[in-house]
């Protein structure tokens, strides 16, 4: 349950306010009534507020001095203001300096709860950038944010959500950037605007300049109508240019000319569009290496890279990996309708040990993997991929092995490989022995298995043959094998 804090010299106002937030059973609601009595609250050790409404007309101590006190205090405290008509323009000064956004009075239940669930939606990004522990450098200093860290990690976006300048955001494939991006872009002043995503590998090198910038009727061959381009479709929001370091040198050209003048030209136009664009950019490339070999302009570089955030690999902070492991659990439970409580010790050294070259984005592949064959209540070995149990110098015990290599023809046992001795005693079998037999184990195993997957994937071969990790002309032929109609299971 979060915890709210109302600050107003109003009494009428603040229990209105706060009967409202209580009616929906979902926050725990405190008052203050001056900013004075909601900094000392605020600096109590024993609470910890998660949103703070917050008056900006009060004697003592105004909004605007109280929210400057709590930010220092606690980056991460989402701060509401409220304002009547006449303090308009100091709310919208708030916003600049840290607050989320404003409501006006009278204050409208429904715009109230509205507001909250938005603010709480766009810092729980925040929460989840954790996960990719970035490093913000800053006049050569190194301020890290990891899960343990937290306030440094709000501090980063706090930062960034109060300015306009561009934001490099550098790290391997996989390791949170476009997550990152989304968070500075809905932790900021343009929130309400549009957040354009572009992935600059994409896009044939003869189609960017369309792409971006958009193109008139007949300005090249197929243009048959005119079309606007991302940064249009993006205006007062955020573009997020992921893989910049793949975008062409003519490109790089225009986009430097759009980040110094702000403004651009569309294919076969003859006039100049003015563009209040955000600019995000992202790479797992090597930049500096690539201005000394001629392929990435260093003049580009310097404008995107006022800002920028370093996401290490999974594999350099593996004290993350459990603590992630539960936030996809979590996840899963409620998307594959399971109740997976945690991960067996076994399979989480295994996942420590591996070196996860797809990171964040590998490991949350892997454990909707294991939800698929996972039947008990935790995560075990035997529900991890077998390429992961391999790199990582792991094995299951034979029977388990040996029931999970579906599709290994080679595996099946050769009669011929044995020879019976003739003088050999005879042994006595004792009744119901059939169910040992390995083949007959092993094929309803299988079936078994395809069902549950087809099922979890409501029929669809591709996805049951993508998440289950079986080859596709495999899961076919078993289908057939086994007489199943995967249309049975498509509801």
């Amino acid at each position: 349950m979060l915890r709210v804090l109302v600050v107003d010299d109003d009494q009428g106002l603040r229990l209105s306010i706060k009967s409202a937030l209580a009616s929906s059973n979902r926050f725990e609601v405190d008052e203050a009534f001056d900013g004075v009595n909601a900094i000392e609250k605020i600096r109590d050790t024993s609470k910890k507020f998660d949103v703070v409404v917050l008056d900006v007309d009060m004697p003592r101590l105004n909004g605007l001095e109280a929210l400057k006190l709590i930010k220092e205090h606690d980056p991460g405290i989402i701060v509401l203001m409220l304002t009547a008509h006449a303090t308009l323009d100091h709310a919208v000064q708030a916003v600049k300096d840290g607050a989320y956004n404003y409501l006006s009075k009278p204050v409208s239940s429904h715009e109230l709860l509205a507001l909250v669930d938005k603010a709480v939606s766009a810092h729980t990004m925040i929460s989840n950038i954790a996960a990719s522990a970035p490093v913000l450098v800053e006049a050569g200093r190194k301020i890290i944010g990891n899960t343990q860290q937290m306030q440094k990690v709000f501090n980063i976006i706090h930062r960034l959500a109060k300015v306009d300048t561009p934001v490099l955001i550098r790290g391997a494939s996989g390791s949170g950037k476009e997550l990152v991006a989304k968070a500075i872009h809905y932790n900021s002043a343009r929130k309400d605007e549009k957040f354009v995503a572009i992935n600059c590998s994409a896009i044939p090198e003869n189609l960017f300049e369309s792409e971006l910038f958009g193109h008139e009727k007949g300005s090249f061959t197929g243009a048959d109508q005119r079309k606007i381009g991302k940064f249009q479709f993006a205006e007062g929001g955020t573009l997020f240019l992921d893989e910049v370091g793949d975008m062409p040198l003519m490109m790089q050209v225009k986009i430097l000319r759009v980040l110094q003048e702000k403004v651009f030209t569309p294919v076969g136009a003859n006039r100049e569009i003015s563009t209040n664009v955000r600019i995000v950019a992202a790479t797992n490339r090597p930049l500096e290496e690539m201005i000394k070999a001629g392929s990435f302009r260093e003049d580009l570089f310097y404008r995107l890279n006022v800002v920028p955030i370093f996401l290490p690999a999974l594999a350099d902070r593996k004290d993350d990996i459990e603590n992630l492991i539960n936030i996809f659990i979590k996840k899963f439970n409620g998307t594959h309708s399971k109740r997976i409580s945690g991960i067996a010790p076994d399979a989480l050294t295994c996942m420590k040990k591996y070196q996860w070259p797809g990171n964040i984005r590998e490991l949350e592949n892997v454990i909707e993997h294991a939800f698929v064959l996972e039947s008990n209540s935790i995560i075990s070995l035997a529900s991890l991929p077998e390429s992961l149990l391999m790199a990582a110098g792991a094995s299951l015990p034979i029977s388990q092995s040996a029931a999970f290599n579906m599709d290994s023809e080679e595996g099946q046992i050769n009669n011929d490989d044995f020879s019976i001795d003739d003088n050999e005693e005879s042994v006595f079998i004792p009744e119901g022995s059939e169910s040992l037999d390995f083949n007959a184990q092993k094929e309803a195993f299988e079936r078994e298995f395809i069902i549950k997957a087809l099922k979890t994937f409501k029929g669809r071969i591709n996805q049951t043959a993508l998440h289950a990790n079986i080859p596709k002309k495999t899961l076919l032929r078993k289908i057939e094998k086994y007489g199943i109609i995967a249309k049975d299971y498509s509801s």
